[in-house]
């Protein structure tokens, strides 16, 4: 399998310039760092909403993009990912008060002052991530029936993560197309996968509001993409500075300058 011939065109690392090994090192670097701390971002934003922040789960996921049709979605966030963030005796004033119907007088008197002194850093409408919570009616509209993420929202993340994962796997894959892999089809598949697995798991975000168990497909394609991101990170930069070059390669290098 070893000795499947190589593609005229194909260049393992060992054959490129140091300075480009260098940039793409660099740029692997960056895209892992980055990579980590989204996967912190959406485990921070996500647990939680099922009543146990130290996982995430199935009924997490539901719940972000169906809704409970229950509670509130500021209930929700207050007993989910948001639990920690306010004192206990705080956040049950916030649940009661939305349970008794979200009066405007009492919002004056009680709840704006703790919203201010709490939330309002994060939650001032600058970042479209984020309840909105200055003003009566921004606030109002999260005490209502949770039915989950809004399809307009979901339509803005839908734009970042189908642009945003288009640059970061065609980046990798384009570094990962250097590495000496057999069979072929095998690699083709490492570096196509992602790609299919941001469509479904953007496209299952609005299934689940319709049929709750597309959640197992964000689950799944979140994870799968994650595995191929991993495997083509580890693969790169172990070729790149530590693989010795296959008898091909040096045969070919050697051909080359006779």
């Amino acid at each position: 399998m070893n000795d499947a011939p190589l593609h005229r065109l194909n260049h393992h690392y060992s054959e490129l310039p140091c300075s480009l090994r260098v940039l793409y090192t660099s740029a692997l670097a960056i895209l892992g760092l980055g990579y980590l701390f989204a996967l912190i971002y959406v485990f921070h934003a996500q647990a939680g909403r099922d009543g146990n922040p130290s996982s995430l789960s199935y009924e997490d996921i539901v719940l972000a993009y169906r809704g409970s049709g229950k509670g509130s979605r500021l209930e929700g966030a207050l007993r989910g990912p948001m639990s920690t963030m306010l004192p206990a005796d705080e956040s049950a004033s916030l649940i009661k008060w939305v349970k008794e119907g979200a009066e405007r007088s009492h919002y004056e008197t009680e709840i704006k002052p703790l919203l201010e002194k709490r939330c309002a850093t994060c939650h001032d409408g600058s970042n479209p991530h984020l309840l909105n919570l200055v003003g009566y009616d921004n606030l109002k509209k999260v005490t209502e029936q949770d039915t989950g993420a809004e399809i307009f929202t979901l339509v803005r993340v839908s734009h970042i993560h189908l642009f945003g994962f288009t640059f970061i796997f065609f980046t990798i894959g384009l570094i990962f197309s250097h590495a000496r892999m057999r069979p072929v089809w095998f690699k083709c598949a490492v570096v196509a996968t992602p790609f299919v697995c941001t469509l479904l798991d953007v496209s299952a975000w609005y299934m689940t509001k319709l049929y709750a168990w597309f959640a197992w497909v964000v689950i799944i394609s979140g994870v799968v993409m994650g595995l191929c991101f991993a495997f083509m990170w580890v693969v790169s930069m172990y070729q790149m500075w530590f693989s010795p070059a296959t008898s091909q390669i040096v045969k070919r290098e050697g051909d080359d300058v006779g």
